[in-house]
Parts: C-alpha cells; structure tokens; sequence
C-alpha cells in the first residue's frame, strides 16, 4: 500500500520573549483512497455473511442520525474545553458562544491524525454513500431489482466519496483546514449535517417505495438526461479541482503523479497560462480556469441539481441540498470576489478583463 505524505499547511505560534511568528509544517497521510476500498470491502463482506446487514442503515435512520446529533455536540464541548485547558487556542474573540461556534483548535491532531481532514473527508460522505447503498440495497430486497432513480443516487454519491478521497492531497491548502478552526460548525456539520441533509433525495425515493408500494420510475429519455448532466458536473468539477491543485502544487514543488481511479482527460495543465500579482501570486488563466472563474461550482450545482432532478418534481425535499448549496456557493463568491478584488487591485481587474465571466461563459 503506497502512501503519501504532504506537507502543506502552516500553522503560527507567536513566541512571548521576541513577538515573532513561528512557522511550523505540518505532514498529512493521505491514503483515504486505500482506507475507502478497504471499507467498501469490509462492507461488504460483513453484509453477505450475514454479520452486518447494511440495509439496517436506511431501516434506522433516525436512531443513527440522533446518535450524530449528540455525538457532534459532545465533541465540540470536549474538543473546547481541552484545548482551553491545555492553552492551544487560537484567534479567540472573547465570547464563549461566538468561540464554541468557531472553536478554538486550529489543527486538532491525535498523533499524526488530523482530526479536521478525518471528519470533514472520512466521515460525512461515506456515511452519505452508505445511506444511499443501503437504500439501493433494501429496494432489492423487497422487489428484486434496484430502479434507475435509486441506482443513480449510489452512482453519484460513490463518485462524489472516491474524488474526495483520490484527491485528498489537495485537502490540506483548502480554507476549512489551513483557516478555520475547529468548532461546532464544522464539527456538527461534518458529523450530522452533511450525511444526514445531502440525502433527502435518497429518502423521498425510498419512502416513495414505502407509501406506493414500487419504486419511482421515469421516461427513458428523461432517465439519460439526468445521468448525462451528473457526469457531465462531475467531469468539470474534478478535472477543474484537478488542474488548480495541481497548477499549486507543481509550483510549490510537490506534486507527485498518482494512478488513482478515475484519472480523467484534461485534469493537468501543460502550460498555464496566469496573471502575476504584484503580491506575487499566480491567477490562473487556463484550462477550466481561462473559461470562467469559479467553473468548479458550475459543475458542483450541476451535480446538486441531477441529485434532486432524480427524484421529479412532486416535492421540494429532494432539492433541499441544491438551494442551500446555492445559497452557500453565492454569498462565498460574492465574499471571495470582494475579498480579491481589495487585495489585489488593478491585477484583479486584469484577470477579470481576461476571464469575464464567473460560472457559466456568455452568461453569468
């Protein structure tokens, strides 16, 4: 099993006798890909030897999501109150809600563990995957086959888990983890609130099933169009994640080709092409990113869509996560452009002269 190790991130510590900041790097394990088909194997061998159904997943649902809930609290109150005791707080604004909200760790570690990556990628989408196959599973058991609808919600949440994990290494530069601190809204939210929210299509399909006695089904044509536009998202989401990090990582002198599965055309840049700062960063300008500027959230919200397009038009619970992923995207791209545009200048209304356009080219 081959492992990588990366060493991106940086963390400051502020020395009391000369005020100066010290910069510590810090080293990540990545092997999610490996720790992620080892699951899956694992899963499956316990299911079919009878010793863990994974269809009791989507059968208790709610004890299992109550258990988040209160699993997600308790760890931020102790994640809190032991990195006060033992003085490793940082950026503390003073109000005990506000601080618990925010938390106060910045890289909360248990030996080489890093407690951030692990929940953010380890926890919250397999659980959603597993949520998903087990309602595939249980569909099965009760009519002997899997409808194109629920299939399709496996596909897309197994496709949505392995980029993560295949792409772990890029997790480390990310705002959550080299930024935010960990407290209770990433720790809840990892925990309780992406497994249990993202897959409210999943479950308006399998209590469909329940109520009317057979799965939804759809138009052929229809069936293929929804398909189509989640791969289609995906291809431009992963391939325009890839070619930014990658474009960081060569500069930064470490990137290191992996064979990991699905390695797709077009994820690397040969020669890009950028506006240079005079902060001395690098604004990419081609590839997906010489097509619009935030292109990797027009393949994200083309995905969300497809999750909730899968399941008709009868409800709005299964597009709970695409109008809040929606509303997310759009105040960070409106914070992110402010936030550029201050902080570079005339340099910003250079890159935005040659790439005008923020999510879809010739409309927005």
């Amino acid at each position: 099993m081959r492992l990588l190790i990366t060493e991106t991130n940086k963390i400051s510590h502020r020395c009391s006798l000369c005020l100066e900041f010290v910069w510590t790097q810090l080293g990540y394990l990545c092997n999610g890909l490996y720790s992620w088909y080892a699951t899956l194997a694992l899963s499956a061998i316990l299911h079919y030897t009878g010793l863990f159904l994974l269809t009791d997943i989507i059968d208790n649902f709610g004890p299992i999501m109550s258990v988040a809930i209160i699993f997600g609290v308790v760890t931020t109150l102790l994640t809190y109150i032991i990195t006060v005791a033992t003085g490793a707080q940082h950026r503390m604004s003073g109000y005990l809600m506000y601080d618990i909200f925010m938390g106060a760790p910045l890289n909360p570690r248990i030996g080489r563990l890093d407690l951030k990556i692990w929940a953010e990628i380890r926890v919250p989408w397999v659980i959603l995957f597993y949520v998903s196959l087990s309602a595939a599973l249980k569909q099965y058991e009760v009519h002997g086959y899997v409808s194109a609808p629920t299939a399709f919600m496996v596909m897309a949440h197994f496709l949505y888990v392995n980029a993560c994990m295949k792409g772990e290494e890029c997790i480390p530069t990310t705002w959550d983890i080299f930024y935010e601190k960990w407290g209770f809204m990433l720790i809840f939210w990892n925990f309780a609130g992406v497994p249990f929210t993202y897959c409210h299509a999943t479950l308006y399909l399998a209590k469909w099933d329940q109520i009317h006695g057979s799965p939804l089904t759809f138009s052929l044509p229809y069936i293929i169009f929804v398909y189509t536009l989640c791969l289609v998202g995906y291809y431009v989401w992963d391939t325009a994640n890839s070619q930014k990090n990658r474009f960081r990582m060569q500069l930064a002198g470490t990137y290191i080709p992996r064979n990991t599965f699905p390695q797709l055309p077009w994820g690397t840049i040969k020669e890009p092409t950028y506006v240079r700062t005079e902060h001395g960063n690098l604004l990419l300008t081609s590839g997906w990113w010489g097509i619009a500027r935030k292109i990797h959230y027009t393949g994200d919200l083309a995905m969300a869509i497809s999750w909730g397009l899968i399941a008709g038009f009868e409800s709005l619970i299964p597009y709970f996560y695409f109008v809040f992923f929606l509303v997310v995207l759009t105040h960070r791209v409106t914070r992110d452009m402010e936030r550029c545009a201050k902080k570079y200048g005339k340099d910003w209304e250079t890159y935005c002269e040659r790439v005008p356009w923020i999510f879809v080219p010739g409309v927005y």
